[in-house]
C-alpha cells in the first residue's frame, strides 16, 4: 500500500491522461462510438448525448490531472473519478455485456484497474496526510 500512496501523483497523472482521451468522444461522436462500442448511434440527439459523455469523461481526466499536482484535492478527485469509473464498468455489466467484445473491454478492465489503485490509496491514507 506505500507503494502506491508514494507513488498516487503519477498514478493520478497517467490515469487522468487517459481518461482525458475521451475528448475524442466530444469532437468526433460517432468515429469514437464506432472505435469503442463497435456501433454507433444517429440523429441530433445522438451528437448531442455522445459528446456530452465525452466532455464529462474528459473533466474527470482534468480533474485526475489537477488533483496529481494538488494533494489536498485528491481524495477528492479520487472519490469522484473513482466513483464515476464504477458506474461506468456496472452499467457496462448489466447494460452492455454485447460490447466487451470490442474496445471497451479493454476500457473496462483499465478502468477497473484505476479504481482499485484510487481504492487501496483512500484506503491507506484514512487516518494520516496524503503522500505527495
Amino acid at each position: 500500500m506505500h507503494w502506491i500512496a508514494s507513488r498516487i501523483k503519477w498514478i493520478m497523472l497517467v490515469s487522468g491522461l487517459l481518461t482525458f482521451t475521451m475528448i475524442y468522444a466530444a469532437i468526433a461522436p460517432q468515429a469514437a462510438l464506432q472505435s469503442t462500442f463497435g456501433a454507433t448511434l444517429e440523429g441530433p440527439l445522438a451528437e448531442i448525448v455522445v459528446r456530452n459523455w465525452g466532455a464529462l469523461i474528459a473533466l474527470v481526466g482534468a480533474m485526475l490531472v489537477y488533483g496529481a499536482f494538488n494533494p489536498p484535492v485528491r481524495k477528492l478527485v479520487l472519490s469522484v473519478a473513482g466513483l464515476s469509473k464504477l458506474a461506468f464498468i456496472g452499467l457496462v455489466a448489466t447494460h452492455g455485456n454485447q460490447y466487451l467484445g470490442t474496445q471497451l473491454g479493454v476500457s473496462i478492465a483499465v478502468d477497473a484497474v484505476m479504481v482499485a489503485l484510487f481504492v487501496v490509496y483512500l484506503f491507506s491514507t484514512r487516518r494520516g496526510t496524503a503522500v505527495a
